[in-house]
């Protein structure tokens, strides 16, 4: 159960952790100063920093009393962080170590669910070594190549002939960890935020050009978020997937479950977000817009988690 704080002064002084040197840096830039301007204007006591060196240096010559993590992606999301802070004893928001390391690693997540019974799309581990004519046979054109371990649709490509699989492998390999190659689930793209226990509206994607793609993500202002995205009987079901896949992950305190639906009304597993974007562009805050909960409102439920440990490991 989340703490439910009325009182500003409750939370103490706050640092607001952005920045740092993964992909997603600049989306996290921007996350940070919406998340730092939401709590001023609720009259909590916030600071921005910028980093994992600049956030050991605050909390040991500033006295921070707990830490809104806005730091997308790397060291934000892979462990690290909160493992720093949990060794400090300093609350924070979002899931802990676990549920942090584990979805950041899209392989080990599918492991995950799958061993839970939960859907999600066929895929393939590439190694360096790895026989990509053999790897793209099993799970048939066309296909995903990813990184595991990047978010915002960073070094993916879609790959519909075979020819252009050396160009996506290359791009892929541009970044971090191992690489994924992954069936392609033709048809609508959905997202469903998580605050607490409980999954909020879902939302179906409709961008403008072919892809949700980076540029569709924080650039365009023509892609369409429909939220609901679905009604009835399938967005129950849907939501209750996107709950039970964060649970089984081990995640914890809000986030956001991408999702697939194929044509046949199938849904199909694809990621977690433990640190999602709260920029003018990202779908949690539109989630919970339309579940009646606006955004310095959002930004303070949030921060009501770092109150609470349990569960969160």
């Amino acid at each position: 159960m989340i703490s439910s704080i009325t009182n500003p002064k409750d939370f103490g002084r706050v640092a607001v952790l952005l920045g740092g040197d993964s992909s997603e840096r600049d989306v996290s830039l921007e996350s940070g100063r919406n998340v730092l301007d939401a709590l001023k204007r609720k009259g909590v006591d916030a600071t921005i920093v910028d980093g994992i060196p600049a956030l050991v240096q605050a909390l040991t010559t500033q006295k921070f009393d707990r830490v809104f993590n806005i730091m997308h992606g790397g060291d934000g999301e892979n462990g690290v962080v909160q493992g720093l802070l949990e060794s400090l004893r300093v609350p924070y928001t979002g899931s802990g170590v676990l549920g942090a390391a584990l979805t950041l690693d899209k392989i080990r997540t599918k492991q995950v669910w799958l061993s839970a019974g939960l859907s999600t799309p066929r895929y393939v581990r590439i190694s360096s070594e790895a026989d990509l004519t053999a790897a793209a046979a099993t799970i048939g054109l066309p296909l995903i190549m990813k990184p595991s371990c990047e978010g915002s649709s960073v070094g993916v490509s879609r790959v519909f002939k075979q020819a252009d699989l050396s160009q996506a492998v290359a791009l892929a390999q541009r970044y971090r960890g191992e690489l994924l190659m992954e069936q392609l689930i033709e048809g609508g793209e959905y997202t469903v935020g998580i605050l607490g226990d409980e999954a909020l509206p879902t939302i179906k994607i409709v961008p403008a050009g072919e892809y949700y793609d980076y540029h569709a993500k924080y650039v365009a202002d023509d892609t369409q978020y429909l939220c609901p995205g679905l009604q009835g009987a399938a967005e129950d079901e849907m939501r209750a997937l996107a709950l039970a896949a964060f649970k089984a992950a081990g995640c914890w305190g809000w986030g956001r479950v991408d999702v697939m639906r194929d044509r046949s009304g199938k849904n199909f597993l694809l990621e977690v977000n433990t640190t999602p974007g709260m920029t003018s562009h990202s779908l949690v805050p539109k989630a919970a817009r339309v579940r009646g909960i606006e955004f310095d409102d959002l930004v303070w439920r949030i921060l009501e988690t770092s109150f609470v440990t349990e569960g969160r490991s």
